[in-house]
């Protein structure tokens, strides 16, 4: 069987009760306080989960969420549609605990089917694509997508969803696949700088909501990474998925 990578894209529409604030952060701390009222032990590991000493990914020092938020188009007035894909067989709790936040209604919920996305390219070729940042995205000693970079980013960040949520780390040779995204060329890249910044209510800490905005064009022998692509439009890229950031899209060309 070809490897996968699996996710649920749950999409919620709910009816406000109020004048009810959707930003990402705000939804996020109310999710994890709705679920930490339903189980302190499913909260531990899903919404605030740790690696034990030597028990997690190599070099693993902050797990990810098996969940990202999608709120681009939840904005106006009466019902919104709020997006949550969810990288882990945890459906049924996930949307229970929406239903517990006290800010909106839930009127229906949409995507609860499995989506399983291929690993594996097909046999066409691609030679140029253009990748587009939606929100604020952030990679790490990076101020610039170059496609090595931003491929390093998705693929470790594939392994370890699916080594903590799924059936295990990608079967992959990490250097070989580091080494030919590296020698993709980056042709084209119009960005825009983003500064803000979050304050934490629990910890005092200011977290930085910023990144780059915009799009990079990248030539070479592209169709192995293109899977990797497609599943990176759903889990996100960079720091602080879960609240939206590091979203993109892309077209080959």
């Amino acid at each position: 069987m070809n490897p996968t990578f699996d996710l649920y894209p749950l999409r919620f529409r709910v009816t406000p009760r109020g004048a009810a604030s959707f930003t990402p952060n705000l939804l996020r701390g109310a999710f994890g306080s709705a679920l930490k009222q339903l189980s302190e032990d499913d909260y531990q590991r899903f919404f605030a989960p740790s690696v034990p000493p030597g028990g997690g990914p190599s070099g693993l020092a902050d797990p990810p969420r098996p969940f990202v938020f999608r709120l681009r188009e939840a904005h106006g007035i009466g019902a919104r549609n709020i997006g949550m894909n969810v990288f882990a067989p945890t459906t049924a709790l996930f949307i229970r605990a929406m239903g517990h936040i006290a800010a909106f209604a839930i009127e229906a919920v949409e995507g609860i089917e499995l989506l399983r996305l291929p690993l594996t390219a097909n046999s066409n070729p691609v030679n140029r694509l253009r990748v587009h940042f939606l929100t604020p995205t952030e990679l790490k000693g990076a101020d610039q997508p170059e496609f090595g970079t931003l491929l390093a980013r998705i693929r470790d960040r594939i392994s370890t969803l699916r080594q903590l949520y799924g059936p295990g780390a990608l079967n992959l040779d990490f250097t070989a696949f580091g080494e030919r995204a590296a020698r993709v060329t980056m042709t084209r890249c119009v960005l825009t700088h983003v500064a803000t910044g979050r304050t934490s209510r629990a910890t005092g800490q200011r977290h930085s909501l910023g990144g780059f905005t915009g799009i990079a064009e990248y030539e070479g022998d592209l169709a192995e990474f293109v899977p990797y692509l497609e599943i990176a439009r759903w889990t996100g890229v960079g720091r602080q998925t879960v609240w939206g950031k590091g979203e993109i899209a892309y077209e080959t060309l």
